[in-house]
């Protein structure tokens, strides 16, 4: 598996007044799938933060709108890990309603130190469980 894919289906309060997917809804459908990808590998945030004293932190994000989602549209959302280092990784996402692309993104993710928020390596058994999907 080199991505992962999440459903998502489109509710009323994710609209504008036209019923058009609001543009930073986007994101936190891009967000629900990054947090179900890892939950899928096993690697739980709340424990990494509670035995590590690590997290991971948005650092720079492009996203492109193309075609608008609407509301009940059933949309599938993917999740790639493009690049994964030692204390970040990019993730490659897209928005898609039966196959088409409506919206694309990457992000990029700091891991840092919950306490000091400086860089932190992450463990490698979290950096083994990423590399499934790479």
């Amino acid at each position: 598996m080199n991505k992962f894919i999440w459903p998502v289906r489109v509710y009323h309060e994710d609209t504008d007044g036209t019923g058009v997917v609001y543009h930073t809804n986007y994101l936190k459908f891009m967000e629900r799938a990054r947090t179900e990808l890892l939950r899928y590998l096993g690697i739980e945030q709340t424990l990494l933060k509670q035995e590590y004293n690590l997290i991971f932190v948005a650092r720079k994000f492009t996203v492109e709108y193309i075609k608008p989602a609407f509301f009940n549209d059933l949309l599938d959302v993917t999740v790639k890990i493009t690049k994964l280092g030692k204390v970040s990784l990019i993730m490659e996402h897209q928005v898609l309603r039966n196959s088409e692309i409506l919206c694309a993104g990457n992000i990029k993710i700091g891991v840092i130190n919950f306490t000091n928020h400086q860089p932190q390596i992450l463990p490698i058994k979290t950096i083994e469980q990423m590399r499934k999907v790479c």
